[in-house]
């Protein structure tokens, strides 16, 4: 009787509001008491004052058809030809011109294996080949010397292509390692423990700038006479030591909030340590921390543009080449929005399947 109730009043339900409906949406939202009335005249206030004019600049009174900046001076809203003009090079930094397609192929290489790792079908040991080739083929594309490729030293890298090799190589490499140091961290071997907890602490004691600096300026000072390594590859190592320590403090959390009845219940049925934590522990401790480790994954996407002040060639500093002509001076504006779009998207794009493989998670554990 319930149930044909419950389905009577939901078929009756109106599609729309009323206006009384909207009334005292408006009335307990907005107006609820004189501070959110305040700081609902004051958002509207700013949205009148702002939005307009950001509009105008935006859109109405902006330009992609000036063919120089002389013509663009004359417009009174945003120059988006100065993206026209130096896309190539905010994108590819100081790669060859004419070999630019390389870094385009090898960019959609990792998106689109990056792309698969978020579709649960493949997350098995198929994966790990299509990450082989698709790396491999990056780095072919990117470096050349072979099939008849002009060879391309990696100091000559840049634009977007290196921040997303900087980014999913540091997440692809700091994951595994998080998770080792987390488990660590709650060994009852002292050893062990004592390592993993003054690493953990000596790296989050310290901002990324200070590693990345050590990476590039003190490192080879330590390092024997007639060995080097890599700029890229340091900046790379530090990028990855840094937010290892972070995820493993954020995986522990999750360790922590599983119930002691799992490990009892997975020594009961006889299973080792590595056993426990791959099949059992692991699994739910991850799913608890998605949330924050998106967070991370997210902030270490964009710190990776401070690898700028060691001279790599990453999307802030190829923007800021696009900047050193003269003739497009006085149009950096236009410029950083480009890239603050495209760190959104990536950014956005991430936040939002994190959210999406939460609720199917969820879901699964539902009767």
């Amino acid at each position: 009787m319930s149930a044909t109730t419950n389905v009577a009043s939901q078929t009756q339900a109106p599609s729309t509001w009323s206006g009384a409906s909207v009334l005292h949406w408006l009335r307990t939202q907005l107006f609820s008491s004189p501070l959110n009335t305040l700081l609902t005249i004051l958002s509207v206030w700013l949205l009148f004052a702002f939005v307009p004019g950001l509009v105008d600049w935006f859109l109405l009174n902006a330009t992609v058809s000036a063919t120089s900046a002389q013509e663009c001076r004359k417009v009174t809203g945003a120059c988006w030809s100065v993206i026209v003009e130096k896309h190539r090079l905010i994108l590819f930094g100081v790669y060859p011109y004419e070999e630019q397609w390389r870094p385009l192929l090898a960019m959609l290489l990792m998106l689109g294996v990056i792309i698969l790792s978020g579709v649960r079908r493949f997350w098995n040991f198929s994966l790990l080949l299509f990450w082989a080739i698709a790396l491999v083929g990056a780095a072919v594309l990117m470096w050349g010397g072979v099939f008849g490729l002009t060879y391309v030293e990696n100091s000559r890298w840049g634009g977007l292509p290196l921040t997303l090799m900087l980014s999913t190589f540091g997440i692809a490499f700091a994951f595994p390692l998080g998770i080792v140091l987390a488990l660590g961290r709650r060994s009852n071997m002292p050893a062990i423990k004592t390592i993993c907890i003054v690493y953990i602490e000596l790296i989050r004691g310290v901002p990324l700038i200070s590693l990345l600096f050590m990476s590039a300026v003190m490192l080879p000072l330590f390092l024997p006479e007639g060995l080097t390594i890599d700029k890229l590859l340091r900046a790379q190592v530090a990028i990855i030591l840094f937010a290892a320590a972070y995820m493993a403090e954020t995986i522990r959390g999750g360790l922590q909030a599983i119930p002691k009845g799992q490990f009892e219940g997975a020594d009961s049925l006889g299973l080792t340590y590595w056993q426990q934590m791959r099949l059992i522990v692991l699994p739910q401790a991850l799913k608890i921390v998605i949330p924050p480790l998106v967070g991370l994954f997210i902030a270490l996407f964009k710190d990776t543009s401070l690898v700028v002040i060691i001279g790599i060639y990453d999307l802030t500093q190829a923007a800021k080449a696009a900047l050193v002509d003269q003739a497009w001076r006085g149009f950096s504006i236009e410029i950083y929005v480009f890239i603050s779009a495209i760190y959104f998207v990536f950014c956005y794009s991430m936040s939002k399947y994190s959210q999406s493989l939460e609720k199917r998670l969820a879901t699964e554990h539902q009767r």
